[in-house]
């Protein structure tokens, strides 16, 4: 009896998984870094396309891709500039493939292919059968300053909770809001939030949280890809360079070409 097709599911972030994933063909607008890879390969996808984040500082955005092969996992990314990071409709819409692994390529996915073309072939990808490894998700808490806020280092905005309200936040994560809706730009009401940008991307999405995060007062700004290792909150803090602050941060001394360390350390001062 042979095996029915594998499903195609869109999905704006890698960090929300349903049962639906098993055995599927995830194309998400998340950021196409290990810590990427490793959210979806840890749902048992079959395969994934995400977003290569204008690859950055150490070709982060696409650090997934040689990860992925080391597990027999395919995996493919899209040029930051061909869709929207963080929404995945339009990436199916008018995404198109830049980086494919050795697993993808053997089914016939290639650079410059329409995103839901290489989809569909990636639904004949071989399945994992590899143990995957353990990722260590990275939050580290840095000393409170004479505010007694401190700044808090996420690989990823999902490691972000309640306990966070009112701090500075430093993410791996990108810059974009998840598909179309602001409340996404942070779940929490930190006092500040810093991101990648991805690259900027199309349509400027890499950039799109911090207009979203000033309607709340929340100061905000991302780092220049090329500066930090995108999916890394701790090369963004040490390494980030602000390519873009929102109105809320200029008004605290924000500034581009800033770097990150420096105006966080002003924030809990």
């Amino acid at each position: 009896m042979s095996e029915p097709p594998a499903a195609i599911i869109l999905a704006d972030s890698v960090t929300k998984p349903t049962g639906a994933w098993i055995g599927a063909v995830l194309v998400s607008a998340s950021h196409g870094g290990v810590y990427a890879a490793y959210c979806a390969a840890k749902a048992a996808v079959r395969a994934m396309i995400l977003n290569d984040a204008g690859r950055g500082k150490d070709d982060a955005g696409i650090g997934g891709a040689a990860w992925c092969d080391a597990l027999g996992l395919a995996y493919a990314a899209i040029d930051t500039m061909s869709a929207r990071i963080g929404n995945a409709e339009d990436m199916a819409a008018r995404g198109a493939i830049s980086t494919v692994n050795e697993v993808a390529r053997t089914v016939g996915v290639a650079v410059g292919q329409p995103v839901m073309e290489a989809a569909q072939l990636l639904t004949l990808a071989p399945t994992v059968t590899a143990e995957i490894p353990v990722y260590e998700e990275a939050r580290t808490e840095l000393p409170p300053g004479p505010s007694g806020r401190h700044v808090v280092l996420a690989d990823s905005a999902s490691l972000i909770g309640p306990q966070d309200v009112g701090q500075v936040i430093v993410c791996g994560s990108h810059g974009g809001m998840l598909g179309t809706d602001p409340m996404t730009a942070l779940k929490v009401d930190g006092y500040a939030a810093f991101y990648n940008d991805a690259g900027g991307g199309a349509d400027g999405a890499g950039f799109s949280r911090l207009p979203a995060l000033d309607d709340r007062g929340i100061a905000a700004g991302t780092v220049a890809a090329m500066s930090a290792r995108i999916g890394d909150g701790r090369s963004t803090y040490e390494d980030g360079v602000l390519s873009r602050v929102n109105e809320t941060a200029k008004r605290l001394g924000g500034a581009e070409g800033m770097a990150l360390k420096d105006f966080a350390q002003r924030l809990i001062a």
